[in-house]
């Protein structure tokens, strides 16, 4: 019997992320992927001498870096962005079980939300990230309107959170590339009910009270059709 109900659970699909998210999501990605690869070169000399064409390399750098929270912006803003909103609200949103997850570095058992403690904390330095180094590299390109001490402190941090990004991207893609189910969900948007009940079982709670919700709604505003008008 609980081979059949692990088999049903299996074939159902949960629906994670709406093709907003994952538009923006491979977006942000590729935007990211180009501003560490021409990275590379502008922080080492040795490779600039072997790619050439530096001011090349500084403007698409440049503008990539200016490209990078369109993304995420547009994905928000509209009636198409309310799925992403309501996962923003969801990442913001602690529990005290997901702080002692974290701090046991998920040996813990919990009920888990749609993200667990450290993809939140993964959503959380992209954001931040992208307003730092946005910030800074501001004050790189146009150093004109900035003191040297401000100059000299965006260098300092720009080249900090270039380091952390790398740590965390490579990170990023080591864990996709190992959970193919997480994996799935972000390229064909959907998980099974039997993942979501194993990694996200509080998010597969929510979720089917929602549809329950829907469903009753929907039968609330069902006309009831008069059987007496067919016999008058």
């Amino acid at each position: 019997m609980a081979q059949v109900r692990h088999d049903v659970r299996s074939a159902v699909r949960i629906p994670r992320f709406d093709f907003v998210q994952r538009t923006a999501h491979w977006a942000n990605a590729l935007l990211f992927l180009i501003l560490m690869v021409t990275a590379l070169p502008l922080y080492f000399a040795s490779l600039a001498d072997v790619v050439g064409r530096r001011h090349l390399v500084e403007q698409i750098h440049l503008w990539t870096g200016i490209a990078l929270p369109v993304p995420l912006v547009i994905s928000l803003i509209g009636p198409w962005g309310a799925r992403m909103r309501q996962d923003v609200r969801r990442v913001n949103r602690w529990t005290k079980d997901e702080i002692r997850w974290l701090r046991s570095l998920g040996r813990k058992k919990t009920e888990l939300d749609k993200f667990n403690p450290g993809q939140k904390l993964n959503a959380i330095f992209v954001a931040g990230v992208i307003v730092v180094m946005l910030g800074t590299g501001s004050m790189l390109q146009w150093f004109r309107f900035f003191p040297v001490s401000w100059r000299t402190g965006a260098t300092f941090v720009h080249d900090i959170f270039a380091f952390a990004i790398f740590a965390v991207v490579l990170g990023h893609i080591a864990m996709a590339l190992t959970h193919r189910d997480s994996m799935r969900s972000i390229i064909k948007g959907w998980v099974t009910e039997g993942w979501a009940a194993r990694h996200a079982a509080a998010w597969l709670r929510d979720v089917k009270a929602e549809a329950m919700n829907v469903s009753q709604a929907q039968q609330i505003g069902t006309p009831r059709i008069d059987r007496t008008a067919k016999h008058a």
